[in-house]
């Protein structure tokens, strides 16, 4: 069954914002583990919000496009949430985000 642009962007986006809210609900997860086995993370995720919004000509600053994807400022989250990555972590990140 062939999908019109139009639906297939209406698609893309319903997932992206189920993604987003899944994120914003599970706090416990970290992002160096996101970035450890995915090889991105909610960081990545408001980059890529802002490149898009360059590309287009919006303006929108990385604290918006944070806020955005974290669903309060990026500062209150990591005071919130964020915890200290083992050692080992740090490593893994480090070794798999060579390319990144």
């Amino acid at each position: 069954m062939a999908i019109d642009e139009k639906t297939q962007m209406e698609l893309d986006a319903a997932v992206f914002r189920r993604l987003v809210a899944h994120l914003q609900k599970r706090t416990d997860v970290q992002n160096i583990d996101m970035m450890n086995l995915a090889g991105f993370c909610r960081n990545c995720l408001s980059n890529w919000m802002k490149d898009a919004a360059d590309a287009r000509g919006i303006a929108m600053t990385r604290d918006q496009s944070r806020e955005d994807i974290y669903g309060m400022p990026y500062d209150s989250w990591k005071e919130k949430y964020q915890t200290a990555a083992p050692p080992e972590a740090i490593a893994a990140m480090k070794k798999n985000a060579a390319g990144h």
